[in-house]
This record gives C-alpha cells, structure tokens and sequence, in this order.
C-alpha cells in the first residue's frame, strides 16, 4: 500500500457474514492460488536467481508492461479498497487526489529521477545517497527509516485490510488465515526474487482489475446509473444523528478535489505542495518502486512501465471511490452510520463504519462465483504489495546493512541473507496480528499515516537536492535529514497525544494541531529541511567530482569510470571493482556476461549437482542457488560492461512513442482533475 498518497482506513472488523462463501467460490479462490503458483514457479524456471543481480533486480532484463503492473500492483493494497472506499463513502471524493498526485510523480520517475539512478548504477536508494554524498551514515539512516516505515505503517496496514476481509467471507481463525497467504507468499519471494514477484504482480493486476469492474458494473446497476449517485450521495444521511452536530451529514465539497483553503480537510494548497513532497518520495525514491524500474531492459522500457502505472492509475477513482459512495446510498443507516452506540452495535467500532463500505457491496451484491473472484481480487492486492514489501525490504539489509558490517561477502552470502530476511519479516508479520487485533477499537490506523506523513517530506528534499543540485553534500544532506526528522517525530507525538475530535466534540488541542493543517505541516517541514541542507552545504567544503559524475542530472552523461582490473593467479582471483560497479561485484563469484562463462559455470555446476542428493539439488534450484565442489577452480569472470549496466541510449522511434505518450497522459489527468475541481 501507498504510504503516502493512500488514505489510512479507520479501524473496524468484520461486518457479519450475511452472503458467506459457497462451493463456487472456494472453487474460484483455489484457481487463484494454484494459478499464482503456477506463475511464481514459472518466472523462477525461466529466470537466473544464483546472482545478486539476478535476485533482486531480475537480471535488468525486464520489459515494459510487467514493469508497469507490477508499480500498480505494488500500490494498490489491501488498504486501499478498505480506505479509499470507506474514504469515498465518509468525504466525498477528495482523497482521490492523493492517488491522481501519484500519476504526476511516476512520470517523474521516469524521466527525471530514474535517468539519475541508471547512470549510477546503484541497485538500492540508500545506496545511490552513500555514492552521492560519500560516508556510511546517511545510507544507514535511510535504510533503517525505510525499513521501519515498510514494517510499521505498509505491512501493519495491509494486513489489517486483508484480515478484515478474510474474516468476513471465510470465518476463518485469523493466524491460520494469515500465515498461510504468507506462506504462498514467502514461497515465491524467497525462491524466485523480484522476477517472481513481477511476474506474478502482472497477473495479480489483471485478476484486479477484472473483479474491481465487475463489482463497479454491479454497484452502478444496483443504484440506478451516474445519475442516481450524483444525486443520491447528498442526500445520503442516516436516520440517527448526533443532534446538533455535524455527523452523518455529507460534505458540501463532496465531489470537489480542491476545497477550501483554511476550513476543509484537504485544503488546496496542501494537495497541490504538501501532498506532492511526500508523494515524491514513494514514487521517486522508494526502494519497493524504484527497484521494479531498475529491473527494466533499458530507459525507454523503464518509461514506458511509468506510462502504464499512471493510466492504470487513473481507475482507482471509478472502480474504488466510486463504489465506496455508491455503498453509502445503498446501506445510509450501516455505511455511513453517524451515532457511537449504533456504530458499536453494527461494526463495533463507535468512531464510524464507513470502512465497510466495499465489503458490504461485496457480500451483498455479488452472486455466488463473484464473491470469489472479489475475494480473490482483495488477497491478490494483500499479497502483491507485500512481496514488494518483503523483497525491497530484503534487497535494502542485504545490500545497504549487511555488506556495511560485512565487508567484502560471498555472493552466495548475500543470497542467503537476503532470502532469510524475508522469512524474518513473515514472522514479524505474524507477529504484528495481535497489536492489530488489539488497535481496531481504537485511533491507531486513523494515525498510522501520520508517521509516513511527518517522516517523508525529509528523505524527499535529501533526494532533490542530491539529484538536482551539485554544491549539495554530505553534511547538509546528513544535519537536514536529521533537523527534518526531529520536527517532523515531535508534530507525530503530539498527533498521538492530541487526537483529533470527532464530529460532536469540541477541538481543544494545541494551536499547531488545531490551527496547521497536517498538509501545511508538510509543507513547512519540507522547507524547513532545504534550508538546512543549504546552509549546510554552502557552509562547508564541496563534493568531490567522484561524488558528482553521472550522479546528478546534469552530470548523468558524463563518461564512465573505468572498468574493474580482473586480475587471475594460478591459485587465486581477486577483483578489484570501481565504485560504480561494486553492486556487481561481490566476493569472489560474478555474474558472466558472454557465453564461454557461461558454460564454464553450467559445466561446474552440473558437476556439483552431480554429487549431492536429489533432495538437495532440489532444494538448491528452489532456492536458485548454484552449488560448486569445493576446491573447484572458479575462474573469475568480467562482469558485463558498466557502459551497457549504466546506459542511457533510447532509440529514437521509441523515444518519440514515449515522449508522445507522457504528453497524452498528463493532458488526461490535467482534464479528469480540471472536471473534478
């Protein structure tokens, strides 16, 4: 799930069952798993796993539209059919700009940001920041902060959207339910690397889209057409009320984008600076998107996965939102319940029931068949967003902590590291089920965005300023990043400590609460973060031109750096990698780039298999390792040429395609958004 440009759901559990599963569904449903399998076990024949480039970057070998379904993929979680349905059902449409902001930012992605981290080779964005700026302290403080907010806020979000789901249709025990998606999931993460996880996010998006329209047919059939949900959604109040108040009471904006400056939740100003800043830095600089981009054959594929993302981007707001509101018109007295005690009673949840919006059309509207298939739609976006999760996650240890205590491992060390990382984040996912449990009676998941929202903002000036200014250094970026983060922790705590009022209660929190918008906020902690890395910056001595060359934009063409010096022994080989070209060289085993290395690499390793047991050469092509005798001669083979690793060369037909089309989908989204304002 989007950390930032996702709307967080408000906790509640399961609605009852009225429409459980029947024998068609769970027919459907095992149709899905065992096709999921088919395709992870598929991508993991067809792909190389035995390298570091192989596993967590797919060989860079990927094209253009598994790039894009898997960013989409990645995205949309679980989460969001909960809250942008239950936010659409309790607002209006509003929230949807989070995800039309993300259209603009994926493009960035691919015309400005990625062309950056091409030409400098890096494998993870923590990584590029150590190249950038030199020293080890900033790439560890990012990829401690990255993985903290992948486990605290996308994982613990997704899995509550997934559980609540799995509760209602299936009544199942929730540890049983969850550790066996996990299961599947590991499966596949751990064995088949990022290939894997691509492969199966294009069919995970498919199987998406396809139940999401088809619940959206039904929901605009049952509520009599466009027109009946203009109208009916003003009108849309519960029977019991708070009385003098404004709970239950639809917004006047509710089918705006902008709305008011000072009064309104989501006021203008803020969606249009204070939403893009941390929005930036999902798309443009998180490692759980990025890295699919980096997996893409060259520039023009990786644009072109951009282009896909934010046309299929453009469908949340029909057949997410759209259904949410539908809900509210269709189910007044239980969606949008406004009175504590009858929320209590129907969800159990006296904040409000708005989150079961979408599982209500579901379980209501859907005939036998269908309701598996949803069912299946809502696990396959749980589980598409956390494999990106568990292999950008393992990808950033492995590479960014691991290799910064260990310092020249194997590369099978790093295959192994990284593939146990995921089992330890399946077990703190198991873990996390009981504080989720034990929150859903209360504010947590109101707040857990918060901590995406004040802890972003930071890491995305750091990213700016790293790619588009050169005078930037490393103690700018450093005291920026820390100034950034101590500001943005205390607003955090304060949200905690003041929670924000409900309906009929009177708002007595501090000034900087009341008075200053969470968007506003952003927006000064992002300039409080510039200043600081400015001043800093000038303030102190200049990068080196090795922290420069092809790592900023307008350095990006620069000549490259010579390549590594292989040098080999009778009794040993060592390799001496530049820095541009470390990610592919680890230890004493490289990935070959012609074909006589290769053979010399299949030839030993037929030989090693030779002398296992099956049981283990099983265990190893699971796994994708590759296993040689020990006192085998390995001779170390040139990694493939950093110029072919690092190249920007397009070609200009497809160049043109590209180009054309970036100016298509930004005249859509400037239309859909100028329609909605």
């Amino acid at each position: 799930m989007d950390p930032s440009p996702s709307p967080s759901p408000s906790p509640s559990p399961s609605p009852s069952s009225r429409n459980p599963l029947g024998t068609v569904d769970v027919v459907v449903l095992v149709v899905y798993f065992l096709l999921i399998l088919a395709v992870g076990l598929w991508s993991m024949w067809k792909t190389k796993r035995s390298t570091v480039d192989g596993y967590f970057l797919a060989g860079k070998n990927m094209t253009w539209w598994p790039v894009g379904a898997s960013l989409f993929a990645s995205n949309i979680g679980s989460g969001h059919f909960i809250g942008l349905a239950g936010s659409g059902a309790a607002a209006g449409i509003g929230a949807i700009a989070y995800e039309w902001n993300g259209i603009v930012m994926v493009l960035l992605l691919g015309w400005l940001f990625l062309p950056i981290y091409i030409a400098s080779g890096v494998m993870t964005m923590p990584e590029y920041l150590q190249r950038r700026f030199g020293g080890r302290r900033t790439q560890i403080f990012i990829a401690v902060l990255s993985l903290f907010i992948y486990v605290f806020t996308k994982i613990s979000v997704d899995m509550y959207a997934g559980a609540l789901f799995i509760q209602l249709a299936l009544q199942w025990n929730i540890y049983l339910a969850v550790l066996m998606l996990l299961s599947i999931t590991a499966f596949y993460t751990v064995a088949g690397g990022l290939a894997a996880v691509i492969y199966t996010d294009a069919v995970q998006t498919a199987i998406m889209l396809a139940g999401a329209l088809t619940l959206m047919g039904f929901s605009f059939a049952e509520v009599g057409g466009w027109d009946a949900l203009m109208d009916g959604y003003p009108k849309a109040i519960p029977s019991i009320r708070v009385p003098n108040s404004t709970c239950g009471i639809p917004r006047d904006d509710s089918f705006h984008i902008f709305r008011d400056p000072v009064t309104s939740d989501l006021p203008w100003p803020g969606v249009i600076i204070g939403m893009s800043i941390p929005s930036m830095w999902y798309w443009c600089s998180d490692q759980v998107i990025v890295q699919r981009s980096l997996s893409a054959k060259t520039l023009t594929h990786a644009k072109g996965g951009s282009l896909l993302a934010a046309y299929l981007k453009i469908l949340p707001f029909f057949i997410i939102m759209l259904p949410g509101m539908i809900s509210r018109i269709l189910y007044t007295d239980d969606v949008a319940c406004a009175d504590p005690d009858q929320c209590k009673q129907i969800c159990d949840n006296p904040v409000g029931c708005s989150d079961t919006a979408y599982a209500r059309l579901v379980m209501e509207l859907l005939p036998a068949g269908l309701r598996g298939l949803m069912m299946a739609v809502m696990i396959a976006a749980l589980m598409s967003s956390l494999t990106s999760i568990f292999n950008s996650a393992s990808t950033i240890f492995t590479m960014d902590l691991w290799k910064t205590f260990r310092s020249r491992p194997s590369e099978w060390e790093l295959m192994i590291v990284g593939r146990l990382f995921v089992l330890v984040l399946v077990v703190v996912s198991v873990l996390w089920i009981p504080i989720v449990q034990a929150s859903q009676g209360g504010q947590l998941f109101i707040y857990i965005q918060s901590i995406s929202t004040y802890l972003q903002p930071p890491v995305s000036i750091i990213f700016l300023a790293g790619c588009f200014w050169k005078r930037a250094n490393e103690k700018g970026a450093f005291w920026g990043l820390v100034v950034g983060l101590v500001v943005g922790c205390i607003r955090m705590l304060l949200d905690f400590i003041y929670p924000a009022p409900l309906c009929y209660e009177e708002d007595d929190r501090p000034a900087v609460l009341k008075y200053v918008h969470y968007l506003y906020f952003s927006t000064l902690l992002s300039f409080i973060t510039l200043v600081v890395v400015v001043v800093v910056s000038l303030a102190t001595e200049e990068p080196k031109p090795e922290q420069i060359s092809r790592l900023t934009w307008f350095t990006r063409f620069d000549p490259v750096e010579p390549k590594e010096q292989v040098e080999q022994s009778n009794n040993s080989s060592e390799v001496t990698p530049s820095p541009l070209h470390e990610m592919q060289v680890t230890g004493g085993e490289q990935e070959s780039s012609n074909g006589a290395a290769c053979q010399q690499r299949r030839d030993s390793s037929v030989s090693a298999v030779q002398s296992q047991s099956r049981l283990t050469s099983a265990l190893y092509w699971l796994c994708g390792m590759e296993r040689r005798k020990k006192g085998a001669d390995d001779p170390v083979t040139r990694p493939a040429p950093v110029e072919a690793i690092s190249s920007l060369e397009e070609k200009p037909r497809l160049r043109l395609v590209v180009n054309v089309n970036l100016l298509i989908c930004l005249s859509v989204t400037a239309f859909i958004v100028g329609y909605w304002l």
